[in-house]
């Protein structure tokens, strides 16, 4: 396995579940989101501020392109990753991609109270994650190799959903 990739909405625990699963593969884990922070040295809301989301989607883009040419990583994008659809024919091509697929109302729980979500600054952000979901669950669907339903299990649980589904699928 040379790559494998986590996709899901904000709060779905790409980043809990991708370091397990790095340490679990003997791979090394990366999150877009961090390393976007990393190279421009301030936090995703502040280039959101500056550059507005197109900024921000054209720097994610430019850190996906780069990750996925690198064997032996656990990826975990940021959840609007697959809104372009450059980024998912390379999500696609390179890499097993795997779907936490999370229900939105468990989605708000978790992100409710965090403001490092720019998308989720507006007037009535549950709705807004509902609308996110809605409009984003077809385009994970389209490019996962694999889908995980969680939300209300514990990571370990999840990881082992992923180790089983990626054992099929060395079979297959």
């Amino acid at each position: 396995m040379e790559r494998l990739i986590l996709v899901g909405m904000m709060g779905a625990g790409k980043t809990t579940i991708g370091r397990e699963l790095a340490k679990r593969c003997g791979m090394r884990f990366v999150d877009c989101d961090h390393e976007i922070e990393a190279r421009t040295g301030v936090k995703i809301p502040t280039i959101f501020e500056i550059e507005g989301e197109e900024g921000f989607r054209r720097r994610e883009t430019q850190v996906i392109d780069e990750l996925t040419r690198i064997d032996g990583l656990v990826i975990a994008t940021g959840g609007g990753a697959v809104m372009r659809a450059e980024n998912r024919a390379m999500l696609a091509e390179r890499g097993v991609v795997i779907y936490l697929n999370v229900p939105p109302q468990v989605l708000w729980e978790r992100t409710r109270r965090d403001r490092n979500r720019p998308l989720l600054q507006v007037s009535n952000p549950r709705e807004r994650i509902f609308s996110l979901h809605q409009q984003r669950d077809p385009l994970y669907r389209e490019i996962a190799d694999i889908v995980v339903d969680g939300g209300r299990g514990n990571p370990g649980g999840t990881i082992r959903q992923i180790q089983k589904a990626l054992e099929t699928c060395r079979k297959a």
